[in-house]
């Protein structure tokens, strides 16, 4: 080894110790006899001291030393002189005091700065990846993901499920995105689909008789890039045999609720995980995602609204529609200028305006808004009350559809919360999302679609609506939200080959159509297939929000850009025409493809 120790781990107890380093040149100070440098590896900083007049070659030679250059130094550890330690450095009692300094290898001067946790264009930490790795915050969360994995691989292999992979290459499977395909050479014309998950292969294990499975899965999605997307990524995947929904979803609680208090210093605001159905946490939230870290719920004023004069609310309520607000806390002195930006973020949202009322309490009335001479005193005063506002807070409102409605005070709830800093990125609330409605009607296509997957069983009491009006079934689905994002996703599955079927038939697929797409999945049902569910938490997600950081790039060692890119190898990339015609692949020139 060239090394005898790692630069982090190095304390007063070492003092009087000869040791050998190795790593990177963090920070140099030259003061003439004495060159000072913070020497840096994957455990942490060390201060080593070089001294003229006691190694005078490896002090000459420090000199031209500069950050981010390769060293090894061979020295003494020491005590810092009295007032001299540093409390903030974990080795800041001591330092080396060094004998013997060797270059083990030169750097460029960085595009940006290494030793500094400062904000850089995205592009150029992308463009020098390799770089952008060596910072401190990006290795602090890449060693979380690491401890993530590790320790859920640890509690699942202690609770009796084992780790099996599955293909990468497999079937195109519909599940909501583009598929990426890979072109056979030896089956002309035919496609291997990278999965999007290990869906169906998963309950074919729990066919198989394996009982509890897990993998910590790649996935991939050839979809349109967020913050907290990418083309592929990283998943728990699991699934269990002879279990109901509550034995998942405390499976799942525990795990969690042990990642945060183990790993991170996170305070978890809320255990148990509170449940809320679909229909109520769009109703108090207006998202099945909601962030409660911070209040603002949702308040329906239909009743009171469709009472006034004002028009845009006793329509919207009387074509049997909503009126809903929620209040933001001390923002009764929004100026013009202000209002107008949520109103531009409410009508993004599919709102055709955005009324407000200002809580004032004063001789002129209780509220002061355009739109309060609609209203009598006591519809104002009742508005008031209902919405719990209190004399400086703002009340603002959303008319619509109930889907238009919740989308519009879900973004303005997200909008304030961010305004007024009451998102705490120190705390960490789940909640579980359950009774989601097994189809979403898809008018374009005359058909339902399942809101989950095609493989998620309806509760077993509404097995009968199928038959009789499949909008009102509930599937047996269980989503977990963390800090405004859903990081997990799993049902109940379907085990009987005549209910799937029929789920099938719903969908509009025919009888043929899903024997050539799933005909492996029909078949096996017919073999014992016992009850069975799962559920697959994002890990890039749920590092993410331990990490405290804007998106999953950031705990992601090579991510793709948002536009699907790697900026660092340049791919995707040009393939030499000979793999494609070896794949049986042509690249239409787009002046060909238009005419």
């Amino acid at each position: 080894m060239l090394k005898t120790h790692n630069c982090g781990e190095l304390r007063a107890e070492h003092a009087g110790q000869q040791v050998t380093l190795a790593g990177w040149v963090h920070r140099w100070r030259d003061h003439a006899g004495l060159v000072f440098f913070d020497l840096r590896d994957r455990s942490g900083l060390m201060q080593v001291k070089i001294d003229q007049a006691t190694a005078p070659e490896s002090h000459a030679l420090a000199r031209n030393v500069r950050v981010e250059w390769v060293i090894q130094v061979t020295g003494t550890v020491v005590m810092r002189p009295e007032g001299m330690a540093n409390p903030d450095l974990p080795t800041g009692e001591v330092e080396l005091e060094v004998s013997e300094l060797k270059v083990l290898n030169r750097a460029k001067t960085p595009p940006f700065y290494i030793n500094k946790d400062e904000n850089v264009d995205e592009a150029l930490r992308m463009r020098y990846r390799y770089l952008d790795l060596r910072r401190p915050s990006m290795q602090r969360n890449l060693i979380l993901r690491h401890n993530v994995i590790r320790f859920i691989r640890n509690y699942l292999s202690d609770r009796g499920f084992v780790e099996i992979e599955t293909p990468i290459l497999f079937k195109t499977t519909p599940e909501g995105a583009r598929d990426y395909l890979v072109p056979s050479r030896v089956h002309p014309g035919k496609f291997f689909a990278l999965p999007q998950s290990p869906q169906q292969l998963k309950q074919l294990l729990m066919v198989a008789g394996y009982e509890r499975y897990f993998q910590i899965a790649r996935c991939f999605r050839d979809e349109d890039q967020r913050g907290d997307r990418q083309p592929e990524f990283t998943q728990l995947d699991l699934e269990m045999s002879f279990v109901e929904r509550e034995d998942v979803m405390d499976l799942i609680e525990d795990m969690m609720t042990r990642i945060v208090e183990e790993l991170t210093d996170l305070e978890l605001l809320t255990k148990p995980f509170p449940r809320f159905t679909h229909e109520e946490v769009l109703r108090r939230f207006g998202t099945d995602k909601p962030d409660l870290r911070y209040g603002m719920e949702i308040v329906d004023l239909s009743e009171i609204a469709g009472q006034s004069s004002f028009r845009v609310f006793s329509e919207t309520v009387a074509a049997g529609n909503v009126v809903r607000a929620i209040v933001a806390p001390g923002c009764g002195h929004y100026s013009r200028k202000q209002i107008d930006e949520l109103q531009a973020i409410a009508e993004a949202e599919g709102a055709r305006g955005l009324a407000w009322m200002a809580v004032e309490q004063t001789d002129a009335g209780p509220v002061r808004s355009p739109i309060a001479k609609f209203f009598s005193a006591e519809q104002l005063a009742a508005i008031v009350e209902k919405a719990g506002a209190a004399p400086g807070d703002l009340i603002l409102f959303a008319a619509d559809t109930p889907a238009v409605v919740c989308a519009v005070l879900d973004a303005l709830r997200r909008e304030m919360a961010d305004r007024l800093g009451l998102a705490d990125p120190h705390k960490i609330a789940f909640c579980w999302i359950i009774d989601f409605p097994l189809f979403e009607w898809n008018a374009d296509e005359n058909r339902w679609d399942p809101s989950h997957h095609l493989f998620t069983a309806p509760m077993w009491e509404d097995l009968p609506l199928l038959d009789t009006d499949p909008g009102k079934a509930r599937g047996q689905q269980y989503d977990l939200a963390c800090n405004g994002y859903e990081i997990a996703g799993g049902s109940i599955r379907i085990h009987d080959r005549a209910v799937q079927e029929k789920i099938f038939g719903l969908i509009g697929l025919d009888v043929e159509d899903a024997k050539q797409r799933f005909g492996h999945m029909l078949e096996a049902f017919e073999y014992g297939t016992p009850p069975h569910g799962g559920i697959a938490p994002g890990i890039d997600r749920l590092v993410m929000l331990l990490a405290g950081e804007p998106n999953i790039r950031e705990v992601i060692a090579f991510p793709k850009t948002q536009q699907a890119a790697d900026l660092m190898a340049g791919a995707p990339s040009v393939v030499d025409p000979q793999q494609l015609a070896e794949l049986h692949i042509r690249v239409v020139d787009e002046v060909e493809e238009r005419s």
